[in-house]
């Protein structure tokens, strides 16, 4: 993982977790070839861990193949809520919760 090749380290994403993809607005350039070009996506593996998804993969320079970022996406049901977080020095670090529920519980009602 190179902190050269990012603007900033670990950007906070709030709820925005990617399962593919990067976060290009966050990418500076490969700080070894000094271009800045669009970016590979290699070793990716998908496992299941205890219900838990877990998504790796490395973000990598399209011309010199250095590798910019490590990045882990992880998904799992807990009681009633789907539960997402990404880590990843590229796309940043971010958590969401979703109810499977159709009315959220978590969430009041509208007062009219």
């Amino acid at each position: 993982m190179c902190t050269d090749c990012v603007q900033k380290e670990y950007p906070n994403r709030g709820n925005t977790c990617l399962e593919n993809g990067s976060f290009l607005l966050n990418y500076v350039g490969c700080a070894k070839c000094n271009h800045r070009d669009f970016m590979l996506i290699n070793n990716k593996t998908t496992e299941e861990e205890d219900g838990e998804e877990i998504v790796t993969y490395d973000h990598v320079c399209k011309n010199c193949h250095h590798i910019i970022a490590r990045h882990e996406y992880t998904f799992s049901v807990v009681d009633d809520y789907q539960e997402y977080t990404m880590l990843c020095m590229l796309c940043g670090k971010a958590e969401d919760t979703i109810s499977v529920l159709p009315d959220d519980p978590r969430r009041m009602a509208p007062l009219f």
